[in-house]
């Protein structure tokens, strides 16, 4: 997979989390669902991302080879 595969997955992992977490515990799981939210809007802005960073550290490829 992509780098921005996982990025997407990870995203989409950690708002159905959220929101189960919000659910069945307490509303202040939205804030983590929030936070998501904000961090895609502001890497569609500034190009950068810090899943990204992370995920180039751990060494997984930018593009399919």
């Amino acid at each position: 997979m992509k780098m921005e595969q996982y990025i997407r997955a990870i995203a989409g992992t950690f708002i159905l989390v959220s929101l189960a977490l919000a659910h069945f515990h307490s509303r202040y799981w939205l804030f983590l669902t929030a936070f998501v939210g904000l961090n895609l809007l502001q890497s569609a802005f500034t190009r950068w991302c810090l899943m990204e960073d992370i995920l180039d550290k751990a060494g997984v490829a930018k593009k399919e080879r």
